[in-house]
């Protein structure tokens, strides 16, 4: 239970941390470039995700 209130402690302080740093202009585009290679990382799994059981499906 004391892990569980760990990690919600540490979510809520890193929210309030990257709330005041969207506040500067180079804290916001930080944030926007981690928020842009995110969603690429994203695209790539759900891209390959998709082709291997497109690849799966075809064998069958």
């Amino acid at each position: 239970m004391k892990q569980l209130f760990a990690v919600a402690v540490g979510v809520v302080i890193g929210f309030l941390v990257a709330h005041r740093v969207s506040r500067t202009a180079p804290g916001a585009a930080f944030l926007a470039e981690v928020d842009a290679r995110a969603k690429a990382f994203t695209g790539a799994v759900a891209d390959g995700y998709r082709s291997r059981e497109a690849e799966l499906r075809t064998d069958d």
